[in-house]
């Protein structure tokens, strides 16, 4: 059975599991980045969150839901755990340190929507649950939370810093 959901797994899947892969491979490392770079992975995976509830769910109250108290609770926990990043306002870029933790969030938001759709492709039956459909909520909502939280720790610090006084760091 294995062996038949790997091989039925489209390509597509793949190559965005080897996106991820290398962003949090470059995560893992001290980088300087544009400050609007700090929001890619954490929209692009929103995105893939939102569309993949609608496509198996709707966008019934059950999901919707779950992904709004996930991504809520995630967001504030992120915001909280996270130091403040580095913020060179006239130069426009962050020093993000580098962190083994992205990676390790976007395989569990890969893996989280894998066997989501590997359940419900198994049996049908389990999209049409709202108990189902507000867990699997949650947990999108929990990871694009945490991303989220970690990204906008970049914003205070980046509006309330004098540009002169990050040029002279």
């Amino acid at each position: 059975m294995l062996q038949q959901i790997v091989t039925h797994t489209p390509i597509y899947v793949w190559l965005l599991l080897a996106f991820l892969v290398s962003r949090g491979i470059a995560a893992s490392r001290d980088r300087v980045l544009p400050l609007r770079r700090v929001f890619v992975i954490p929209a692009v995976l929103l995105v893939l969150s939102v569309q993949d509830m609608a496509h198996r769910f709707g966008l019934d109250a059950a999901p919707v839901l779950g992904w709004l108290a996930g991504a809520s609770a995630a967001t504030l926990l992120a915001w909280r755990a996270t130091a403040p990043a580095q913020v060179d306002r006239a130069a426009g870029t962050v020093l993000q340190r580098g962190s083994w933790l992205p990676l390790a969030l976007m395989l569990a938001t890969f893996v989280t929507k894998y066997a989501v759709a590997v359940a419900c492709a198994v049996r049908p039956d389990l999209a049409a649950g709202a108990g189902f459909a507000a867990t699997a909520g949650a947990l999108y909502g929990v990871f694009n939370g945490l991303f989220v939280g970690r990204a906008l720790r970049c914003l205070p610090r980046a509006a309330a810093t004098p540009a002169h006084i990050n040029a002279m760091s």
